[in-house]
């Protein structure tokens, strides 16, 4: 016993002399800052939770800030992490394009940048990227309503009308093509009519991804172009859109035995929508696990801070201007009426009671 204890303290001598604390050597590697957009939005604050939970777990310190969706107020807290000795800088861009200059602060400084499921663009100093597969999310929102139309089978044609986000995230763009990549080929064919002829990012992107600038367009349709027809589906992209626009369809009277709600996709999987799918208004949404988002992260940190190379899927997809960014892209799950609890409860993302 005494052998074993004296190889123990031999042990710890010679890692002291080393330099290397054998259950501190985490906190010596700094502060994680984590800068998320918003807590306007439910899974950001599960983002930032997760994360800080993961880097706990490893014995690292957080510097956790929301910027209330406001991009000087972002760009003000990262300079200001920068200043207070963050080796790390975990970003979810509010505006993907305004982040050059602090960027290069913390580059001249040493600081690691990983853009989290915002691309940060126009920027060298983008180290990884942790995501999901952003195209994907698209094909799966229009796969909901090619199924629930029928439209494989012939069926049509019916009326559709396009939401895409905002035009300063970057995801924005990749969740639209991948809806048209599947809806294209109706519309060309005449099985989906787009009455307003409203198509393209510069025509249906929703600025901030509000869900109340959502609904006052989608008003808009409604008087203009529907006053006698009927609108069959709507593309949403994002859960707190697809709100505004039920908000608006129940408006007119949508939701009635006489006048079913349109087919309406969505993302994210936040109660609100989870519970309207429930209520059989949203049609789908798309569930995106941060708590997976936030472990790949956390280890992309940890390798970089360990002088290894962290772990990617994709080294060609996320060209921000400057650089195509290492990523890692993780998968997105189509979710609605049918398999809601599986993927939701039984995965332990949301208790059952949350959402009944």
């Amino acid at each position: 016993m005494k052998r074993n204890f004296l190889k123990a303290s031999l042990a710890g001598i010679a890692l002291a002399i080393a330099g290397i604390a054998p259950l501190a050597h985490a906190q010596d590697k700094g502060p994680i800052a984590i800068s998320m957009p918003t807590k306007s939005s439910a899974r950001w604050i599960a983002d930032g939770a997760n994360m800080v939970k993961y880097f706990k777990e490893k014995g690292y310190k957080t510097d956790l800030q929301y910027a209330d969706d406001d991009i000087p107020n972002q760009l003000a807290q990262i300079e200001n992490m920068v200043t207070k000795g963050s080796k790390v800088l975990v970003i979810a861009a509010i505006d993907g394009t305004t982040l050059s200059d602090v960027l290069q602060k913390a580059a001249d400084k040493g600081v690691k940048v990983i853009a989290y499921d915002r691309l940060i663009k126009g920027s060298k100093n983008v180290d990884y990227y942790a995501t999901f597969d952003n195209f994907q999310v698209g094909v799966l929102q229009a796969q909901s309503i090619e199924a629930a139309l029928g439209l494989k089978s012939g069926k049509g044609p019916f009326n559709i009308e396009l939401f895409g986000g905002s035009p300063d995230d970057n995801n924005a763009f990749f969740f639209y093509n991948g809806a048209m990549s599947v809806l294209d080929p109706y519309i060309k064919s005449g099985k989906l009519v787009v009455r307003s002829k409203q198509m393209g990012m510069d025509k249906v992107g929703t600025l901030r991804w509000d869900g109340a600038v959502a609904q006052a367009r989608m008003d808009n349709l409604l008087s203009a172009y529907y006053s006698k027809d009927r609108v069959d589906a709507v593309l949403s992209p994002y859960d707190g859109l697809s709100i505004g626009i039920l908000s608006s369809l129940k408006g007119v009277g949508y939701g009635s035995a006489s006048q079913p709600m349109p087919i309406v996709s969505g993302q994210d999987a936040e109660i609100p929508s989870v519970k309207s799918i429930l209520r059989k208004e949203q049609t789908s949404t798309v569930f995106k696990d941060t708590r997976e988002l936030a472990k790949v992260t956390v280890a992309m940190v940890d390798a970089m801070l360990s002088g290894k190379t962290p772990e990617v899927n994709d080294t060609k997809t996320y060209n921000n201007g400057i650089k195509v960014v290492p990523s890692y892209l993780l998968k997105p799950v189509s979710v609605d009426g049918g398999n809601w609890k599986q993927v939701l409860v039984d995965s332990g993302y949301y208790k059952e009671s949350q959402v009944k």
